[in-house]
């Protein structure tokens, strides 16, 4: 395995990685990174090499989309036709939609992965240290299993065409621009494109990643400020000090620091909210778009599934394998975002916590800022799709309930 590792960090070292803005940004997104600079979507790197694979799979798939556009529009044989291909379809248009936003974006999602490096953002203790790390181990932990199940259910799309008993069939439903079906022709059109929809599958996989990456680091950033506030005392001492603690927070000098520091983390509470609001712009619309391909995919491939139970062993696990992949995929952007909502109404209660009442409140222009930061903090940021619909796994159960209303009656029109 270590190996490995070597042989995968030296070829997907990226510029990316190499213009981070520290070690925290890092921390985060080296997978990401990695990720894409392998899938061909990277953008800083401008060699030479890196640019004509960049184009050769970016016009690749392209095509690829394009075919299967040509062959929703021109034609099917059947329900089960459309639906293979709407659900593959929906999902690339979907992908290319969001990655148009993030390159729009760009200067945004650029301060988002460099906003642990701000002046004001503290892990000077043990504890905060440890909030870190378990942020950026659990963002670690649902890429590989965003890319294990993803991998998983192109394993079984891959396979399906094999063993089915469509002669010359592919992996995806598109209609190709010359014939391909002979015994010459077919090896080596159905190899090229599976190597195109398989980067094609993983340019969506990566869209999902680096959202995944983003909402983790605002949440590592959201309870790493909160534990701030609760500690402000105890950072404003100094460790000889402790001892006469309540002489101390008396004092002048002590009272300056205190204020110092508050203003500080102030600071740090609007460059996060801020940043909130920066993301909850650009991902409004195309989170919008996002939850109605979600609700029909999950709709089209819970039909599939039913269908194929007990026909075809292959295409039922195939279509429950995709099933699961949205599934989870939209869990976690909703799950993420809803927690953002708790961690920025957890300020407020961090601030009222923070030791205020020893004595501290004398001091001069005190009670208006924690005043002022506790209104700050008190309305939750609400991540929300088109101002339609907030991301929370409230809407996520509705979604479902949606999704299996709509399977219900495609099952009766059946």
């Amino acid at each position: 395995m270590g190996f490995l590792y070597y042989i995968w960090s030296k070829f997907t070292q990226c510029k990316a990685l190499e213009q981070s803005s520290g070690e925290l940004e890092t921390l985060f997104f080296e997978s990401v990174y990695r990720i894409t600079y392998f899938a061909g979507w990277a953008i800083l790197d401008d060699t030479l090499f890196y640019y004509i694979y960049n184009s050769v799979m970016k016009l690749s798939i392209g095509f690829l989309i394009f075919c299967e556009a040509w062959q929703l529009v021109s034609q099917f044989t059947g329900l089960d036709d459309m639906i293979d291909n709407l659900n593959v379809t929906l999902m690339h248009f979907i992908a290319l939609y969001r990655y148009k936003n993030m390159r729009t974006n760009l200067g945004i999602y650029k301060n988002l992965a460099s906003a642990m490096e701000s002046p004001y953002f503290d892990m000077s203790t043990k504890k905060r240290l440890q909030l870190v790390n378990f942020w950026a181990e659990r963002n670690e932990t649902f890429v590989k299993l965003l890319i294990t199940l993803g991998f998983c259910t192109l394993g079984m799309w891959n396979i399906y065409p094999l063993v089915d008993d469509i002669d010359y069939n592919l992996m995806i439903s598109a209609r190709l621009p010359f014939y391909y079906n002979t015994p010459i022709r077919y090896p080596i059109v159905y190899f090229i494109v599976l190597i195109v929809f398989n980067f094609t599958s993983l340019f969506v996989m990566v869209n999902d990643l680096i959202m995944q990456a983003h909402l983790m680091h605002l949440l590592c950033q959201y309870t790493i400020l909160a534990d701030c506030f609760e500690t402000i005392i105890d950072d404003c001492i100094d460790s000889e000090n402790k001892i006469e603690r309540t002489k101390l927070l008396m004092t002048e000098k002590f009272r300056q620091r205190y204020l110092k520091r508050l203003n500080d983390l102030v600071e740090q509470h609007k460059l996060i909210l801020n940043n909130t609001m920066e993301l909850k712009k650009s991902l409004s619309i195309p989170m919008l778009g996002q939850l109605a391909a979600s609700t029909m995919l999950i709709c089209f491939v819970s039909f599939q599934a039913t269908r194929t139970a007990g026909k075809s062993n292959v295409k039922f696990f195939m279509s429950v394998l995709y099933l699961m992949y949205n599934l989870f995929e939209l869990f976690i952007f909703c799950k993420w975002c809803d927690e953002i909502k708790f961690q920025s109404e957890n300020i407020s209660k961090a601030i009222y916590c923070s030791g205020w009442e020893y004595g501290l409140m004398a001091t001069k222009g005190l009670r208006a800022r924690l005043m002022f930061a506790v209104m700050r903090a008190r309305k939750p940021l609400v991540l929300s799709a088109g101002g339609l619909f907030d991301l929370s796994l409230v809407s996520y159960t509705t979604l479902i309930k949606t999704s299996y209303s709509a399977v219900t009656v495609l099952r009766r029109f059946q």
